[in-house]
């Protein structure tokens, strides 16, 4: 698609961006509601499965799709995807009860990734690495934008409306997105003698769900050296191991294993394997500080997230620009890394909103910075005819960082919260409901867990239903428990910062190539990761 002229390309490219932005608006305007929905279907247990099940089911979609999208073209892919999620969230909105919303979830996942994974291999299909750059700039800008636009509404809708609507009301974007693939995007006919890789899809997708499974249940459902944990992950060693001997016998593997020799992808994956897993881990616990512990109702939680994702609009746009300008893109990644540090090593002293605002909008600003740097380099490092698998192969450390984070963290938040909850209710200053009657204290104790913060017009209404000195008690009660969360969420922010400092010295192994100015690239560059290329000489095609 690179022979197109350019007014198609941007015509296409605005067709991408549209199912890029039903996605991440349908995923960004549940973010502050979410606390309050899964308070309301009674699942504050089961709260990091709603994002596991996401997360786990887009990440086999994105790395199955990838290479099929290189031999049958990225058009149906994302027609597909788009029609997934539309699918997911009709049916998240008519949840009765949590384990319904994580099927659903779950559902809606798939699309994403879908989505996902096609939408950012369409842009090296149409532009060469050089100018790749800036678009892949603007399409973290759209995710950007959905972030500032999506949690503040989505906080507005929840506390005004049922929350069921935050799935149903931009459905009709999803089916102007789809028009607009479906008549917009080129065909690409399937090329003969390629054969699908069942087998390896299979063995890929066996090593992905235990190890999911595993991280996500380890030290919530089950300890984490239960057989239970221990079977998980030995049956993602055994189906990895199957894995990679099917990958070297079949013509046309899932996933090419010949990637991973190459530096730049290796070092770009764990790069954002790690990334993820401090971000994704720490970030979603964003809102519980907002709303559990500073009290604020989701409405306004979506403010406070406002500034950061605007930061991170406008610095990765421009940072897209810059990329394509200096044809440089290392340093973006150096100088972003440590801004992200110093903004998640602020969320750990929070204590206020200002302050708040103040972390995340340092933290937006590194995040703009290197966002676009690792996407970029790995499809500049193989030839275009991987490009499909390899941006799945970004997907796929990204997501897997992000879902082993979440579900680390989970553990580490569950087991210091349980320790500074017993503190925060056994101190001296703990209060004392000896002279309340039996029935009144043990109803006030039913409130002494973090999902109740969550719930604020619940607490509001307890508060002013109570005589005035149990009222006094309870809200005694209520403000230890919420510096017991915060106590929690400080130690979650800590574990987060630190794991983002092992990215930090990754980025120093990053090789950077020279971004070629066209798609064609030599099969010899491509395989050995432009080895022989020195930096600063342009790589020339065949």
């Amino acid at each position: 698609m690179e022979h197109l002229t350019l007014k198609r390309k941007v015509t296409i490219m605005i067709a991408i961006m549209a199912a890029m932005f039903f996605a991440a608006i349908n995923q960004t305007i549940t973010s502050t509601a979410m606390p309050r929905i899964i308070a309301i279907l009674d699942g504050m247990d089961y709260y990091t499965w709603t994002i596991n099940i996401y997360l786990l089911t887009s990440t086999i979609a994105t790395i199955l799709v990838g290479k099929l999208s290189d031999m049958f073209g990225r058009k149906p892919f994302i027609l597909i995807g788009i029609l997934f999620f539309m699918l997911g969230a009709f049916l998240t909105g008519t949840s009765d009860n949590v384990y319904q919303f994580i099927i659903y979830r779950g559902i809606q996942g798939i699309g994403a990734g879908i989505i996902q994974s096609t939408a950012f291999t369409a842009v090296g299909d149409l532009f060469p690495p050089r100018e790749r750059g800036k678009w892949m700039g603007l399409m973290t800008a759209v995710f950007g934008f959905s972030s500032v636009l999506g949690p503040t509404l989505g906080g507005y809708l929840v506390d005004h409306i049922d929350w069921h609507w935050l799935f149903w009301i931009f459905l009709p974007l999803g089916v102007v997105a789809f028009i607009m693939i479906l008549t917009l995007f080129p065909k690409v006919d399937r090329k003969h003698g390629q054969s699908v890789d069942y087998v390896g899809s299979l063995f890929l997708t066996t090593t992905i769900v235990p190890l999911l499974l595993a991280f996500s249940w380890a030290g919530t459902e089950y300890e984490w050296g239960s057989w239970q944990i221990l079977s998980l992950l030995g049956a993602t060693v055994v189906s990895a191991l199957i894995f990679i001997y099917v990958e070297t016998l079949v013509k046309e593997p899932i996933l090419p294993l010949h990637l991973f020799k190459n530096g730049v992808v290796t070092v770009s994956n764990l790069i954002g394997f790690i990334m993820n897993f401090g971000l994704m881990g720490a970030m979603i616990y964003i809102s519980f500080y907002v709303q559990g512990v500073l009290a604020i109702s989701p409405t306004y939680a979506g403010y406070v997230t406002i500034p950061m994702s605007l930061c991170m609009v406008i610095t990765s746009a421009i940072t897209g620009q810059l990329i394509a300008k200096i044809g440089k893109y290392k340093r973006f990644a150096l100088i972003g890394m440590p801004v992200m540090i110093i903004g998640m090593g602020l969320m750990i002293f929070m204590d206020n909103i200002a302050m708040t605002i103040v972390s995340t909008i340092i933290f937006g600003i590194g995040l703009g910075l290197g966002m676009p740097v690792f996407s970029l380099a790995t499809q500049n490092a193989v030839s275009h005819k991987e490009l499909g698998v390899v941006t799945a192969s970004t997907q796929l450390f990204r997501n897997l960082g992000g879902t082993i984070g979440i579900a680390v963290m989970g553990t580490v938040m569950s087991n210091s919260l349980t320790k500074h909850l017993k503190e925060a209710l056994q101190s001296p200053s703990a209060p004392d409901f000896s002279s309340l009657d039996p029935k009144t204290a043990q109803g006030l104790l039913a409130f002494a867990n973090p999902q109740t913060l969550m719930n604020k017009p619940l607490v509001e209404k307890t508060e002013a239903s109570l005589p005035e000195q149990a009222r006094a008690l309870f809200v005694q009660m209520i403000d230890s428990i919420r510096h017991a969360l915060g106590d929690t969420l400080s130690t979650v922010f800590l574990t987060g910062t630190l794991v983002l400092v092992v990215a930090l010295v990754l980025v120093f192994f990053l090789k950077e190539l020279p971004l070629r100015s066209t798609n064609q690239t030599p099969e010899a560059n491509a395989s050995s990761g432009n080895a022989n290329v020195k930096p600063g000489k342009a790589v020339t095609a065949e």
